[in-house]
């Protein structure tokens, strides 16, 4: 059977303590157990003396090759570049793009390191999937270490359009460098015009057709794979949330209040302080609903080694004092901001008790946490999704109610239209989302990719 090794910034190790094992995590570990094979990347550690070659650890029948960064390596790769530069860039905040050229160079010495430790466990016929931003350089790092196996990367962030990409220093390199991957996967049909795009603008010579790119050479695929979860899965785990004693006191603590549920990682990307906005609007427009709803917003905190983000922070916090001193009475606070994380059947058990799920970014790659919420939702009396249209899942769940994040106004008149939705109405889009869901689920995602890199391969064979 052929191996399947995925390279990522961060691996998901099952069963340790603070591993991410949402529904990605759990489709590659799913991918890697029915190949066999490693997930390779970065074990979340500062070491000044990393080894040279990547620590090996075994979790049931899975492998993991693991490796730590130096402190000017974690300041320069992840933090200067990766998320000061390429992060803001990608979803269209250039205000916060703060590029320094050193970090550039460290971002390709990290990516050339780790290139040189995986290329030493790759083997003849491997399948080799790498993810996201923090490792668009390692193909040509690879082929530099003799690799000639076809090599896949998917995105999981937007890609930015042209007029984004001119902001970034360096973007010429980072196409050339996209273009060393045999096959490349985005989120959707828009991110793929946006690369074809920004690639006809800036590497000329490069040669496009509906085959995909022809570079000095060679012919890179590039195609959406809309990312997808495991519906019934995210089903079974809310059921079963729900019964659990942090959902149980949810419920007793809402008194009878319907929920209205926001779940995103602390970022600015996100949207909270202008979905605060939009909730504050439909309080101040929509007096009827006071005392009669909540909105729960639980935000993790991410990144907090950015400086972007304590700033954002803090904002948040000024919103919800300001709502709190304007609505809030001595029985009913209006918002309840956490900015810390629960079990994943915890918060699955949450979107199964709200009656709505507010998601809001101003741009996001797919966003699992809108398509968890439809799966989550009681068939007899399912909840109503709002949905940023700036979301990839805008463009596969089309029965949500969608909205402009940046509009405030129609986000407030959109939840007052959610609230007093009738329950036909909403059984009627749950079923045509449910329907969406299941064409397009986690395995459909991994699947269809892997099937393509591996098509490639045996067209590529002599």
């Amino acid at each position: 059977m052929t191996r399947l090794v995925i390279a990522s910034n961060r691996v998901a190790i099952p069963h340790r303590r603070g591993a991410a094992q949402g529904g990605l995590a759990t489709g590659l570990l799913e991918a890697l157990d029915r190949h066999g094979g490693l997930w390779f990347g970065w074990n979340g550690r500062i070491s000044e003396n990393p080894d040279s070659a990547p620590t090996l650890q075994m979790e049931g029948s899975l492998r993991f090759a693991l490796t730590a960064l130096t402190h000017q390596e974690f300041e320069g790769y992840y933090v200067g570049f990766a998320n000061r530069c390429l992060w803001p860039v990608f979803h269209a905040q250039l205000h916060l793009l703060h590029y320094d050229r050193t970090a550039f160079e460290t971002y390709l010495a990290v990516n050339e390191r780790w290139a040189r430790m995986l290329g030493g466990q790759i083997r003849p016929g491997d399948l080799i999937w790498i993810h996201d931003y923090h490792l668009i350089p390692l193909a040509g790092f690879l082929r530099d270490q003799g690799v000639r196996a076809p090599l896949g990367f998917f995105l999981h962030t937007p890609f930015p359009g042209i007029d984004l990409l001119r902001a970034l220093p360096s973007q010429t390199e980072i196409l050339e460098r996209l273009l060393a991957y045999d096959l490349i996967g985005f989120q959707t049909p828009l991110d793929c015009q946006s690369f074809f795009r920004s690639v006809a603008f800036f590497l000329p010579e490069a040669q496009l057709s509906a085959d995909g790119i022809r570079f000095r050479g060679r012919l890179i695929r590039v195609a959406p794979f809309p990312i997808g979860i495991d519906v019934d899965e995210v089903a079974r785990v809310a059921r079963a949330g729900h019964q659990n004693r942090h959902s149980r006191r949810l419920v007793t603590s809402l008194s009878g209040r319907r929920l209205i549920l926001g779940i995103d990682r602390l970022d600015y990307s996100k949207g909270l302080a202008l979905r605060f906005q939009a909730y504050a609007r439909l309080l101040e427009q929509w007096a009827e609903f006071r005392r009669q709803i909540v909105l729960l917003q639980i935000a993790p905190l991410s990144r907090t080694e950015v400086p972007e983000y304590g700033v954002i922070r803090r904002e948040l916090n000024e919103i919800v004092g300001d709502i709190h001193a304007r609505y809030a009475e001595y029985d009913w606070m209006p918002l309840r901001y956490l900015t810390r994380g629960f079990p994943r059947s915890t918060i699955l058990g949450f979107l199964r008790q709200a009656a709505i799920g507010l998601i809001t970014p101003l741009r996001d790659g797919m966003n699992l946490v809108a398509k968890e919420f439809v799966a989550a939702q009681p068939e007899e009396s399912p909840g109503v999704l709002i949905l940023s249209s700036l979301a990839g899942a805008a463009q596969d769940l089309e029965e949500a109610l969608i909205v402009n994040p940046y509009d405030t106004g129609t986000v407030a008149r959109t939840l007052a239209e959610a609230l007093v939705m009738g329950l036909d109405e909403r059984r009627e889009r749950w079923r045509a989302l449910m329907d969406r869901l299941r064409k397009r689920d986690l395995h459909h995602w991994t699947r269809s990719f892997l099937e393509t890199l591996a098509g490639i391969r045996t067209h590529s064979a002599p």
